[in-house]
């Protein structure tokens, strides 16, 4: 279980740790073990009912630096599969709660890291001080020949421009958190001490006491929009197999919704990763 505490007025808060068998310095990173424990946790959480949860991370380096990319190369299609089908279903218990959520991001939040803060109803971002290099937040999957596997494709247009957020996932371009685009963040705070009052004070004034089939992603009443922004990032982005398969989990989005979504975003990061591009830049990652 992860360390969890609930406060007077009935917030449950959640905190990420990292494994203990691969401590990493103290970075958070999504591999099989925070996954399950996740689940485990926010099981436990959902039956406590508790009137909003945060999520935050014990890290002072990253929120989540992203999956476990040693654990995934070393993983056949088969279990590739089930993995991210177990992440899928971990974070899902989020927006499954009865009550509102709200990630706490304090440092980086990339790949992985973003999206499973998308998966709760907000997102509050803490500013780094004037001494501190703005920390990046943002899908990179791309740069590095894969895709999004968790739902990113879908939930990042669903929060920023649609043209903005096809563009970057399709590149691979993250921002610094003081140049993030407008939406991806629902609030900020200069502290990280005044995070958890803001983020109280967020889920009271957005209640909600009924299960999301799924987190805030592309609607059938945006279909029209995002399709016009798959168009531009089309003929703006640079081609690859790495921005086709955003490109295609898009028009799954616009056509078919979430789930079917979802799904293809899995067959397409599995497939990805066996492409000459994608195994020279994750060798080239794993060596360091």
């Amino acid at each position: 279980m992860l360390p969890t505490e609930t406060t007077t007025d009935g917030i449950a808060i959640v905190t990420l740790t990292p494994n203990p068998s691969k401590p990493r310095g103290g970075v958070v990173v999504l591999d099989s073990w925070l996954i399950a424990q996740m689940a485990q946790t926010l099981d436990a959480v959902a039956a406590s009912g508790p009137r909003g949860l945060i999520l935050r991370s014990s890290s002072e380096r990253v929120f989540i630096a992203g999956a476990d990319l040693a654990e995934i190369d070393a993983l056949d299609d088969s279990a590739l599969d089930t993995y991210l089908r177990a992440g899928s279903a971990a974070f899902a218990k989020l927006h499954a709660m009865h009550c509102p959520s709200i990630a706490i991001v304090h440092k980086a939040a990339l790949g992985g890291g973003l999206e499973v803060a998308m998966h709760c109803d907000g997102v509050l971002g803490v500013l780094p001080s004037a001494s501190e290099k703005p920390w990046r937040i943002g899908l990179p999957e791309c740069g590095l020949g894969i895709c999004p596997g968790w739902g990113g494709t879908q939930m990042l247009p669903a929060r920023i421009d649609p043209a903005t957020a096809i563009a970057a996932t399709a590149s691979g371009t993250t921002s610094p958190v003081s140049e993030a685009p407008h939406g991806l963040l629902d609030g900020t705070v200069n502290a990280l001490a005044d995070a958890l009052p803001a983020a109280t004070a967020w889920l009271a004034s957005h209640p909600r006491t009924q299960p999301l089939a799924h987190p805030r992603s592309i609607a059938p009443a945006d279909a029209a929009r995002i399709r016009a922004a798959l168009t531009q990032a089309r003929g703006s982005v640079p081609a690859s197999d790495a921005a086709n398969a955003v490109f295609d989990c898009i028009e799954a989005g616009c056509t078919s919704g979430w789930n079917a979504a979802l799904a293809l975003e899995r067959a397409r990061l599995i497939a990805l990763r066996h492409t000459p591009f994608a195994r020279g830049k994750l060798e080239q990652f794993l060596r360091g």
